[in-house]
């Protein structure tokens, strides 16, 4: 039977993604959602990428946009400084991609350029990095931006009351649009919880990753889910983003 898995935050964390997707059972019959941030954290960001390049060419693959994307394509493409990215994961995918051949680094970009902002299927279930903000809906949202660093999405189910009924006017009208929603981004390691965690309709995927975390695959239907060992294990000179 054909799955729908998603993937939470990678980092790059490479050695961990082969090992979460074994443990899986991925095949080329599973439909594979990826919710972005797939570089800056360990060392391996710009493999990462190659295997996702390849992947692709096997299997069916949606791949979303996340904000460290976005940091790190600004960088390729302008070398501007941002010691603030460089603290948060930039230093190891400047590392990564610092000796990559120029023709390389164009195939990256090529890839980058085409992840989606988000994608909604035909069970209307939507897939982001991030969140959204304007309560008419994702498709309605002012500023791009906050597809891919917004956490008030996460922060506001986390405190609604599960007593709230859906149809109250107190219920947050942002989430009556879509059956379920899945996103990454704010890891749930930073609450105590160490496995995709959902609160009302929406379910977070990021186990952290990039800190002391794993990477998280879980089945969209039934709600399994597998894991990666704590990355940082797996890279055990590294420091990640675990800044001291």
């Amino acid at each position: 039977m054909n799955r729908t898995l998603v993937v939470g935050d990678i980092h790059g964390g490479y050695k961990a993604l082969l090992q979460v997707l074994e443990r899986a059972g991925v095949t080329e019959q599973d439909h594979l959602i990826f919710l972005g941030d797939y570089v800056d954290g360990w060392s391996e960001s710009e493999k990462v990428v190659d295997f996702l390049l390849e992947l692709q060419t096997r299997q069916n693959c949606i791949f979303l946009r996340g904000n460290h994307e976005t940091l790190l394509v600004k960088w390729l493409r302008t070398q501007q400084e941002n010691k603030v990215w460089e603290m948060n994961g930039g230093e190891a995918s400047i590392k990564s991609y610092q000796n990559l051949s120029p023709k390389k680094i164009k195939e990256h970009l090529t890839f980058f350029d085409t992840l989606k902002k988000y994608h909604i299927d035909d069970k209307n279930r939507l897939f982001v990095h991030a969140g959204f903000t304007n309560p008419k809906g994702i498709d309605f949202e002012f500023f791009e931006e906050y597809i891919y660093w917004d956490r008030t999405l996460w922060e506001t189910v986390m405190a609604i009351n599960p007593d709230l009924p859906s149809n109250s006017a107190f219920y947050p009208k942002r989430l009556k649009h879509y059956h379920e929603i899945f996103i990454g981004h704010t890891p749930v390691t930073h609450f105590g919880f160490t496995e995709p965690t959902c609160f009302a309709n929406v379910w977070n995927i990021d186990t952290g990753a990039a800190f002391l975390g794993k990477i998280s695959v879980m089945d969209v239907n039934t709600k399994q889910s597998w894991q990666s060992d704590i990355v940082a294990k797996l890279y055990p000179n590294e420091a990640g983003r675990n800044h001291k």
